[in-house]
């Protein structure tokens, strides 16, 4: 038996905190739970004893004289060690602590809510909150509404988890209007002991959680997270509603990926990857959970929109397209079964517009052949009032078709008065109704996320043989330095390391040596300046392109002394690199900025000087997986660029991604790294290699020291 199972499936609970004053969460506790029907043994428990709510009180848990499972906690702060202490002694493992006063209220309560883990740990308990509302199970065997919210809970397939008490409160208030109901709702608060990641694998084999819904400020553990999520919502879908977004992460970041990136990118980055789906606003996560609460998961992306006007039809089918759905073609057979009964007036393509004169027979029948078509995955229903047809009378027609029909999915679109929606709060719906066909749209895309989630691939993260002992002495010499960020040179070194195709090159110290290399090179070439002091090469005019000569070569190598003379940065001037000039005018970036919560985040998307205006970058955590590489490089704009449009040559995309995974593995491998850029990935238009023909990479020196075993910056490890 899962010991969670005592907090959310107990036999008998015990409210310590009980009281008899109205208003008082001691007291409502007692109420909810009694006017719900818990099926178990109540017990309250108060210092004063006497009776509450019509049951004997007890002066302290030890007095209860039969077993416990659950106690709900609404002492004071400063009395709940010694209560955990006393349930201990009476053999509870399930605790709910509602009480406040912990680590949201500064340092003082975050050391009583330290101690207050270390006790549940020692006891081997498991505790929801403390600062909490509670926790609900809708099950008939159970029904537990162990909260303080005002309304008693709505049925239905939800398990919910909200971060925060109150927002939770006022949900459960307003399931009823919203037309949802839970089985099981878990308020974590501070989230001390349960959190999220518990309450995702406590609901994976929960048949009575068909869906999971999460309200979260914060993600405690982004890495255990990722994994559970990504396992369950291929079971069951996931919806998220993630608040309090964060610039901790890029504000300090140097990097094009690290501008670029911020702690809400990161977020956005791991819920996708874990297959759940992110809703921005309230509104949204529960017009989706009706979705997904009425409608099985479809075959396909095929929709049919079934109409009595046109102009609905048609935005239908606007919204619907811009999601990348497909509108179904009508099969001949339906055409011809809908022209037997619907007026010549009619429109039998899809969309399916009966005309405003449709009663409710027209309705029926279309709805029950639509269904019936094999190239039809979803269906959309349009009502608008003519003629005195009622809209509940129809959406009673098309809910009896529904259940005899619940194959597919069926979303009903009545633009009509908000009556009709308050009439449906008090029935028993099987499928959704939203007042816009855009709503409509938006439930349908959600289920194909869903669908198109489940058939994905699990992906798997390859390994490649690299000279990891090289990239190893590269970074060692930065650090004997004391340099947190690697030159032009080491950063370019260290890249091809790793197996990531750069530049033929070489490094200079002189004009001469310059010279030579540029010949064993062959021109046209590049040269850059790398600099232990300077970073952003092209603000002092240290690079220069498409030298064609020897005798150009030296004018430039001259040229670049004198200037770095001029500007006082030539003491820095490590020297400079020559590089083939790969001709090729599609530039594209790819990095890594470290996120102080998530970790490493793999950045991909169009380079050059337009990465900071266009912003046409996406972002995943790290590791990524075969299928992640791939998707990151779809999901940019300029994939039609890499296709080769206009006649260039076609990008060789699985070396692309080859280049993302293996920077995946760079970052593994040397997890103190901070930021990396390959800015521009030059795409040949030769050959439609990525080619990285810039490279910066900084780390985290003291981290990075530490991972080395490098200390002093004068140890044998250093040199």
């Amino acid at each position: 038996m899962n010991i969670l199972d005592k907090i959310m499936k107990p036999k008998s609970i015990a409210v310590i905190g009980a009281s008899t004053k109205e208003h008082t969460i001691g007291s409502d506790i007692m109420k909810r739970l009694q006017e719900y029907d818990f099926n178990g043994k109540i017990y309250p428990v108060n210092p004063k004893g006497g009776i509450i709510e019509g049951l004997q009180a007890y002066t302290t848990v030890n007095e209860i004289p039969g077993e416990v499972d659950l106690a709900i906690i609404v002492v004071n702060a400063k009395f709940v060690l010694n209560t955990i202490d006393q349930c201990h002694e009476k053999g509870i493992k399930g605790l709910c602590i509602i009480t406040a006063g912990f680590k949201e209220t500064g340092k003082e309560g975050a050391e009583l809510e330290k101690q207050l883990l270390e006790k549940v740990r020692e006891y081997g308990m498991r505790c929801v909150g403390p600062n909490c509302l509670g926790v609900v199970n809708t099950h008939p065997e159970i029904r537990m509404d162990g909260c303080f919210a005002e309304s008693l809970p709505e049925r239905g397939n939800i398990g919910f988890v909200s971060q925060s008490g109150a927002l939770g409160g006022g949900i459960l208030n307003i399931l009823k209007d919203l037309n949802l109901g839970f089985a099981q709702f878990i308020s974590i608060g501070n989230q001390a002991d349960v959190n999220a990641e518990t309450a995702l694998e406590y609901w994976e084999d929960e048949a009575d959680v068909e869906q999971i819904l999460l309200y979260m400020e914060s993600i405690q553990n982004p890495a255990n997270f990722r994994k559970l999520a990504s396992r369950i919502s291929k079971k069951k879908p996931i919806l998220a509603l993630k608040a309090g977004r964060s610039a901790a992460g890029a504000s300090a970041a140097s990097s094009h990926t690290g501008s670029l990136a911020g702690a809400d990118k990161a977020a956005n980055a791991l819920l996708g990857q874990s297959g759940v789906i992110r809703e921005y606003s309230l509104k949204d996560l529960f017009a989706t959970a009706k979705v997904f609460a009425n409608c099985p998961i479809p075959k396909g992306d095929r929709v049919a929109i079934i109409t009595n006007s046109g102009g609905p039809g048609i935005m239908a089918t606007d919204a619907v397209c811009e999601h990348g759905m497909q509108m179904a073609k009508i099969t001949d057979e339906t055409k011809e079964k809908l022209r037997s009964f619907l007026p010549s007036a009619a429109s039998v393509k899809n969309p399916i517009d009966m005309i405003a004169s449709a009663p409710i027979e027209h309705y029926k029948q279309t709805l029950e052949t639509v269904i019936a078509d094999p190239n039809v995955d979803m269906i959309i229903t349009i009502y608008l009032p003519f003629l005195g047809l009622k809209d509940i009378d129809v959406a009673k027609a098309l809910m009896e078709i529904k259940a005899a029909n619940p194959q597919k999915p069926v979303i009903g679109v009545f633009m009509t008065k908000s009556e009709f929606f308050a009439k449906l709060s008090d029935m028993d719906v099987n499928m959704p109704f939203f007042m816009y066909a855009e709503e409509a749209a938006d439930g349908l895309n959600r289920l194909n996320q869903q669908r198109l989630w489940m058939e994905r691939p699990e992906g798997r993260i390859p390994v490649f043989d690299v000279d990891r002992e090289k990239a190893k002495k590269i970074i060692r010499q930065s650090l004997s330095e004391n340099r947190a960020q690697l030159t032009t040179r080491e950063s370019i070194d260290v890249l091809d390391a790793y197996g990531i195709r750069v530049c033929k090159s070489g490094f200079a110290t002189t004009e001469e040596e310059a010279i030579t290399i540029g010949n064993s090179i062959g021109y046209p070439v590049v040269m850059k300046m790398t600099s232990k002091t300077t970073s952003h090469k092209t603000d002092v005019g240290g690079v220069r392109v498409n030298i064609q000569s020897e005798a150009q070569l030296r004018a430039e190598y001259q040229d670049l002394i004198a200037k770095l003379t001029e500007k006082g940065l030539i003491d820095g001037l490590e020297g400079v690199i020559i590089q083939e000039m790969v001709k090729g005018n599609r530039e594209m970036v790819c990095g890594i900025a470290t996120d102080p919560q998530y970790g490493p985040m793999m950045m991909f998307g169009l380079g050059g000087v337009f990465i900071e205006v266009m912003k046409d970058v996406t972002f995943r955590i790290a590791p990524l997986t075969d299928i992640d590489a791939k998707e990151m490089i779809k999901s940019v704009k300029a994939y039609k660029l890499l296709e080769g449009a206009r006649g260039t040559t076609p990008a060789q995309m699985d070396q692309i991604e080859e280049t993302l995974l293996r920077l995946s593995q760079l970052v593994h491998d040397f997890s103190f790294i901070d930021e990396l850029d390959i800015n521009p990935l030059l795409i040949s238009e030769k050959t439609g290699e990525g080619i990285a023909v810039d490279g910066r990479i900084k780390v985290r020196l003291e981290e990075a020291k530490s991972a080395l075993a490098c200390e002093c910056g004068s140890c044998s490890c250093c040199h």
